[in-house]
């Protein structure tokens, strides 16, 4: 069921990003490999212009059974969410010219329709915030605090501006509920 696809990988891109699907109702949800890698690397430029090294990260694609079980082993919360992201740590020996692991965003399809489905906004745009919000998480960006919260926002918002979405902290829409492990 581990369907890897595309590695989308781009010649002079700072970031390489590979999209996972674990689940097969990815295939039935409009959200292509063009905007999960262009909101994968607008949030990196954002976050971190000056890394010009390469970097890659891994998008999973999950349904709420598998993000279920993630969410209860790494967070000790017996429910699904709709993003997790997993950061890789501190690079160990990377060979030099091969990509330094950034670690895995990880996306719950059941839970991420219904949030869009809730708001009255296009799954693609829900996607692409979700992508952004654990990039953010994964380049050390997090929101327990008010001071990192609005940053983190601020940050997104412009992100996704960039992209073409809308603001997903405008009146009436719900924050991610995606916590760094």
């Amino acid at each position: 069921m581990a369907d890897p696809g595309p590695s989308s990988t781009s010649q002079g891109s700072p970031l390489d990003v590979d999209v996972v699907r674990h689940a097969e109702i990815w295939e039935r949800i409009a959200v292509s490999y063009a905007i999960l890698t262009r909101a994968a690397r607008a949030a990196f430029i954002a976050a971190s212009p000056a890394r010009h090294a390469p970097y890659q990260v891994t998008l999973m694609l999950t349904d709420d059974q598998e993000m279920r079980t993630l969410n209860r082993t790494w967070r000790g919360k017996d429910a699904s969410t709709n993003v997790l992201s997993f950061p890789a740590g501190e690079p160990a020996g990377e060979m030099p010219g091969e990509p330094c692991s950034l670690g895995d965003v990880v996306l719950a399809a059941e839970t991420v329709l219904a949030e869009a489905e809730d708001k009255h906004i296009p799954v693609a745009d829900h996607v692409a915030h979700l992508v952004v919000h654990g990039m953010l998480h994964l380049l050390g960006f997090n929101h327990e605090r008010d001071a990192g919260a609005e940053a983190m926002e601020a940050l997104e918002t412009k992100v996704l501006a960039g992209l073409g979405i809308t603001d997903p902290y405008g009146e009436d829409v719900a924050d991610p509920a995606e916590v760094s492990l």
